[in-house]
């Protein structure tokens, strides 16, 4: 497949970023990015799985409170954004490619004693992951996301969302972060674009609203009903919900529909302030997590 990869001087130097690059790379050769962070042998690893435009940068305000903890990290970033490879076909993304690329990153990693992270795509996808293999995860930290099961309608601040993603083929993802999020330094929302240099590194940007299942037969729509009954009738492990109350795309209606879905999950934590990228104000809410999960 052709695929560009961003050039590594474009990460250079990144406010609070200080962690080493890795790299996972699948048997037709696209070379997928993560960081492993703590040791190895940790009681628990956090899976954190970030969403569409962003990149694991998405987490460097939650994971020093993981690694404080004595815990490890590991934080991949999807297949067309931060340094991993950019398939430039758009019609390479699907659910599941991207879905089966981090199941072969868990399984070639090994990991255990999973805490998973998800929010926004981290979610649609990361919640199919643990009914693949139940053994490997222990708790789940969800965060302003959903499971699309093509059976509900989807909300009308995604449909919102959808429409101006797909009008910004060449979207400012820096200038985008700005606004969402007002506190983001300069340089900070500048990390954020850091890994497109011009719109031929963005279809996977493109792509991932696209991707959301929104009929009963759309390409996995079943998958999420399955992970949805699985959420419900099998999970067992712990679990913790914060909502960014200030989020007009998966915000409260469509977090408390979710709640519903997941079984033995306590009354969620509500971020005043917090938008859809909850992450940028999730110190506290990986402090509750440490202590909870």
């Amino acid at each position: 497949m052709d695929r560009l990869r961003t050039p590594e001087d474009r990460f250079a130097g990144l406010p609070g970023w200080p962690y080493a690059p890795r790299f996972h790379e699948r048997p037709d050769g696209l070379r997928l990015h993560y960081i492993d962070e703590g040791p190895r042998d940790a009681a628990r690893t956090w899976l954190c799985l970030h969403g569409q435009p962003t990149w694991s940068y998405l987490y460097r305000r939650m994971i020093p409170v993981f690694l404080a903890a004595g815990d490890r990290v590991v934080a991949p970033d999807f297949a067309g954004f931060g340094r991993s490879d950019k398939p430039t076909d758009d019609a390479v993304y699907t659910f599941d490619f991207h879905r089966q690329t981090i199941l072969d990153l868990v399984e070639a990693l090994d990991l255990r004693d999973i805490v998973l992270v998800v929010q926004d795509w981290g979610g649609l996808i990361g919640l199919t992951l643990p009914m693949a293999a139940t053994d490997r995860y222990r708790s789940l930290l969800v965060m302003n996301t959903t499971l699309a099961t093509g059976d509900a309608p989807l909300s009308k601040g995604f449909l919102d969302w959808r429409a101006f993603s797909n009008s910004r083929p060449d979207m400012d993802v820096a200038a985008l972060m700005r606004r969402a999020c007002p506190h983001l330094t300069p340089e900070e929302a500048a990390a954020y674009g850091a890994p497109f240099p011009d719109a031929t590194y963005k279809a996977g940007v493109r792509r991932f609203p696209n991707l959301v299942p929104d009929r009963p037969d759309a390409p996995g729509a079943a998958l999420s009903r399955e992970a949805r009954s699985f959420w419900r009738e099998r999970w067992t492990g712990r679990s913790l919900m914060a909502i960014g109350m200030q989020d007009p795309v998966l915000g409260p209606p469509v977090m408390r529909a979710l709640h519903a879905d997941i079984n033995g999950c306590p009354p969620p934590l509500e971020i005043a302030a917090g938008g859809h990228f909850l992450q940028e104000w999730g110190e506290p809410i990986a402090r509750e997590a440490v202590k909870g999960l």
